[in-house]
């Protein structure tokens, strides 16, 4: 494929997302595609197997922010009026033929320096502008998202949990080289492991290719793994132990270094994101820092005073001091009985006190309740309803 052919493709379309996608949206994109048309899925399927690599080499370029950067780029200044690419000089690279390389140099100033889109084409795609030597690059590992659902009291005070993770990662029968076992790729005799090749464009102009033998990898494999079929990538399952801190939020996400999908050509291993579901608790509730607790108490014991006991998550009984008259739906602080917040710090617990009114009573209870009517019957707690109405 020529460079031409690397800014007039439309690598978003491949992944079914818009330009302007965001890089997660992008990510599960190609995740989904990828599991779809995955040659162990498919074997024998030509079809999917070219779809599969179409669609990694599309997230090799958006998928990665520098380089995603610079594929806009090109394809912004390519369809500012020099793509798709038309001959205007002589043919067969004579007198009135030039390198696109030079043109583009031109058009950001290089004249023939750095800086132009050769020098972009050379990032990208790993060659330079005279077709030179490119290396190798250690690529980081794919970054992992996944949930854990825990209990309650395990999301205030911390909890280890077991999580079984699915991956690209390099295939296990092969080591990510693509060829069968016991053997081993050559270096590609038509790039000489560069990757890339120079070629002409409608006979005027030279750009550089991927390299059509080895796909740009550089390395032919005479004898594909039938694992991977030749790929060097496959799909890993793992499981893993990863701790949630104590005082993790509903809905949380965690990110765990280095936990991710494994990275090729000896680069560092993605990270893993993990968003934290917490089961309801049958008592407590959160508010931030704080838990909260709802607690019933008698009509007596907000009119006259007690002293109640509430319970705590995961600890000894506290007293709370209920004082005379206090109303439905009062709160009180029982401090450093909630979970754990920033910098060691330990929230409160929350008491809301909710009177209950009996739904029956016995004989004493009813002259009781008739006495206290009585005594208060000249206060009329209404009153101020009807006063400047009308």
């Amino acid at each position: 494929m020529t460079s031409a052919d690397w800014a007039n493709k439309d690598f978003y379309k491949v992944l079914g997302v818009a330009k302007d996608a965001p890089a997660d949206e992008i990510k599960k994109a190609y995740r989904k595609l990828a599991r779809d048309n995955h040659p162990d899925s498919h074997p024998g399927d030509r079809a999917a197997e070219d779809r599969f690599k179409q669609i990694a080499e599309a997230y090799d370029v958006v998928g990665d922010t520098e380089k995603r950067k610079k594929y806009d780029e090109m394809r912004s200044a390519f369809s500012g009026g020099f793509g798709p690419f038309t001959t205007t000089g002589a043919p067969g690279g004579g007198q009135g033929g030039f390198d696109i390389n030079d043109l583009f140099g031109a058009r950001t100033g290089g004249g023939g320096g750095g800086g132009g889109f050769g020098d972009i084409f050379g990032t990208m795609f790993g060659g330079g502008r005279g077709g030179g030597t490119r290396t190798q690059q250690a690529r980081r590992g794919a970054d992992i998202e996944t949930e854990a659902t825990i209990g309650f009291a395990e999301s205030v005070d911390g909890v280890t949990v077991s999580l079984r993770l699915t991956s690209d990662a390099p295939c296990p029968d092969c080591s990510g080289t693509g060829a069968r076992s016991g053997t081993v790729p050559r270096v590609c005799p038509d790039c000489d492991g560069v990757g890339m090749r120079a070629a002409s464009v409608g006979g005027a102009f030279t750009m550089n290719e991927t390299c059509p033998s080895c796909g740009g990898r550089g390395l032919v494999v005479d004898d594909p793994c039938p694992t991977c079929h030749g790929s060097g990538r496959g799909m890993s399952n793992r499981t893993i132990s990863a701790r949630i801190p104590a005082g993790v939020k509903d809905g949380q996400r965690i990110r765990l270094r280095g936990k991710g999908a494994s990275g090729e050509r000896g680069g560092p291993a993605g990270d893993l994101y993990v968003t934290v579901k917490v089961a309801a608790h049958p008592l407590f509730g959160r508010r931030g820092d704080s838990l909260t607790l709802t607690v019933p108490v008698s009509f007596d014991e907000a009119a006259l005073g007690a002293d109640i006991k509430v319970p705590t998550l995961g600890g000894p009984a506290v007293t709370v001091k209920v004082p005379p008259g206090t109303p439905n739906g009062r709160t009180f602080r029982v401090r450093g009985k909630g979970a754990p917040g920033k910098g060691g710090h330990r929230g409160d617990l929350l008491v809301t006190v909710e009177v209950q009114v009996p739904a029956a009573l016995d004989e004493t209870q009813r002259a009781a309740v008739q006495a206290y009517r009585d005594a208060s019957s000249g206060a009329d707690l209404r009153s101020k309803l009807f006063q400047g109405g009308s």
